[in-house]
């Protein structure tokens, strides 16, 4: 018996719709300057987001023996998971690592946080010579550490430093290989 995806999230517009309805008192808190609240609210969004990441997957993996989707949608949805745990996971560590976006922008330098970044190990004076004496990391470096995570189920120039950025990495990872092997369960035709 395959399960029903709108009995596990209900209508399928209810979690956008939920998501985009917590959006407006996230952008106003941090509009007026309420970080605390911001950030708060942004953890409930990517929470949501997360949970709905793995049980998609879960949903996906079961319905896999009812043989419902052709090989192109199961491709397609893999694809989508695959994409959308990069995003997830890019947002987890970008609103977690040295306080989340607000603080570490109030800070001058980045010199530490749960990710090493190669920037963090540059002397003083390859920093002046490269104009990254301020440097601090942005989305795209958290997108860059979830994309290679998915990828190589490592990370390769940004290593974790904290337990939390471990889990994280961990969970990204297992979603990842769950989804790469649900690929290759079905293209052998094992379920």
């Amino acid at each position: 018996m395959a399960l029903r995806s709108d009995l596990v999230f209900g209508p399928t517009w209810l979690l956008p719709g939920v998501v985009v309805l917590l959006l407006i008192p996230t952008v106003i808190s941090h509009q007026l300057g309420r970080y605390h609240l911001n950030r708060a609210l942004g953890i409930v969004i990517t929470t949501l987001i997360t949970l709905a990441l793995i049980g998609s997957l879960f949903l996906l993996v079961a319905g896999l023996p009812s043989h419902r989707q052709t090989a192109g949608q199961l491709l397609v949805s893999a694809i989508s998971l695959w994409l959308t745990n990069i995003l997830v996971f890019a947002l987890w560590y970008w609103r977690l690592d040295a306080g989340g976006p607000h603080a570490r922008d109030r800070r001058t330098k980045h010199d530490e946080g749960a990710f090493l970044f190669p920037q963090m190990t540059m002397s003083s004076e390859v920093k002046r010579a490269t104009g990254q004496q301020t440097w601090s990391p942005t989305f795209v470096d958290y997108l860059f550490v979830a994309f290679n995570t998915s990828t190589a189920f490592s990370p390769t120039d940004t290593p974790a430093l904290t337990r939390w950025a471990k889990v994280l990495m961990m969970v990204q990872s297992v979603v990842s290989l769950g989804v790469l092997v649900l690929l290759a369960s079905r293209a052998v035709n094992i379920f």
